[in-house]
């Protein structure tokens, strides 16, 4: 007998709403910064595996502060300079390296940005010295197959506008230097060895998915011809939909990033020639004027979409969708068919997208965000399937065309491989 199995765990999640009704009109993206909040998780399990596999522990990695980048202007929030954490490759993969962006939302306002500024998503003051390599970044061959070898960098994420920002606030004393960032920290990774890539591979989750997508160009220029370079945005492919109550909460809150980070400065000038900034902040318009081959990597019902997106409080006032957004098994009829339209939207803005023979795409019906840094839902012996093909593998034949990669799931509730986040609101 086929049993579902409940275990608690810690995501990267950029958006968690626990809490939200207490901060008024300004709650989205004061809260969009939070990550690692505790949730839980139903995913498919055998009779026989009632309890949690041991799981071997992961490789802890130091972080390493880029001094020379406040010279350049390079800094986060606070003026504090960025970091990263870089594990060294080794065998044949000592020439190939993996840049993943992290996530954490955005802000939008002066006030949010201040917020986030006294945090480890504004500051480096504040974050961790150590963190846990899973997934896309383990460096283990039974836990990331493709790519435990290569040299794997996690660049911190402090600017708040998906490291493509470039302005100030001087009242605020608040720095806006995400491009900058983004530029220190790629000179200092050729620095210590990224020049001589044979093989690179730009990654990032949530708004550091959008940041791939943003960067892919400009990753692809720093190599020659001879190298493979190629980008992968997980849970990165945020859209441009109404929300329940017929407004467009997300196209506003980017519309305040774009604007007060300087951001038009940093997007590509052949979407800016046909459309207005924000838009072209969304993937949806500009993964055209992506020239480097490009992966999505995305859940259908992505939950901090529907969390902050599609249905935030500010849209849904009395509550109504709360049951559903904790628990996607409590969604009434009309509901589903809300997020069935969502899903619909994600498919047509893909299809030109999905016709060019050097994309790749992993679109499962999973109520899931950022999949491939977590262990379970990246490479593991449950991990979600899509035609009986898990994500690193899906992921690795593209990098290497081994096969062409265009896995579109069906439709909820279909797929019984997915490890559904499940919420816990206060």
């Amino acid at each position: 007998m086929t049993m579902k199995l409940v275990l608690v765990v810690v995501v990267e999640v950029a958006c968690l709403v626990s809490g939200i009704l207490s901060f008024g009109s300004e709650t989205l993206s004061e809260l969009s910064f939070l990550e690692n909040d505790v949730v839980s998780t139903t995913r498919p399990s055998s009779s026989s595996q009632l309890q949690p596999q041991p799981q071997p522990q992961p490789l802890m990695v130091d972080l390493t502060l880029i001094h020379e980048a406040d010279s350049k202007g390079a800094v986060c929030l606070d003026g504090t300079v960025p970091g990263y954490h870089l594990d060294r490759g080794f065998g044949s993969g000592a020439d190939s390296w993996l840049i993943h962006l992290e996530g954490g939302g955005w802000c939008n306002t002066i006030r949010n940005c201040v917020y986030r500024k006294n945090t480890r998503r504004g500051s480096s003051k504040y974050m961790e010295n150590q963190i846990p390599f899973t997934g896309i970044l383990s460096n283990k061959p039974e836990e990331n197959p493709d790519f435990f070898n290569w040299n794997r960098v996690k660049l911190r994420y402090c600017d708040g506008a998906s490291f493509s920002g470039d302005s100030e606030d001087e009242s605020a004393q608040l720095q806006f230097r995400g491009q900058k960032i983004w530029l220190a920290a790629m000179e200092e990774l050729m620095s210590k060895g990224m020049q001589k890539a044979d093989q690179a591979l730009l990654s990032g989750c949530s708004a550091g998915g959008l940041a791939s997508i943003i960067h892919c160009d400009e990753f692809g220029s720093l190599f020659g011809k001879s190298s493979k370079v190629k980008c992968l945005s997980d849970g990165g492919f945020f859209l441009d939909a109404m929300d329940v109550s017929g407004g467009r909460t997300l196209r506003t809150l980017f519309g305040g990033v774009v604007q007060l980070q300087d951001v038009q400065k940093n997007l590509p000038k052949s979407c800016l020639d046909q459309l207005d900034p924000t838009s072209c902040f969304f993937p949806q318009n500009m993964i055209e004027h992506v020239e480097t081959p490009l992966f999505l990597l995305n859940a259908a019902y992505d939950v901090w979409q529907v969390q902050a997106s599609l249905a935030p409080p500010s849209a849904d006032r009395l509550g109504s969708w709360n049951e559903c957004k904790s628990n996607h098994a409590n969604c009434s009829s009309s509901q589903m068919q809300f997020l069935q339209d969502f899903r619909n939207q994600m498919l047509g803005d893909i299809k030109d997208f999905s016709s060019s023979s050097q994309t790749g795409l992993f679109i499962n019906s999973c109520f899931a965000h950022c999949q491939s840094e977590r262990q379970e839902t990246w490479f593991a012996d449950d991990s979600p399937l899509i035609e009986d093909k898990p994500i690193a593998v899906a992921v690795g034949d593209w990098y290497f065309d081994r096969e062409v990669v265009k896995a579109i799931d069906c439709a909820y509730p279909c797929d019984n491989s997915c490890h559904n986040l499940v919420f816990n609101f206060k």
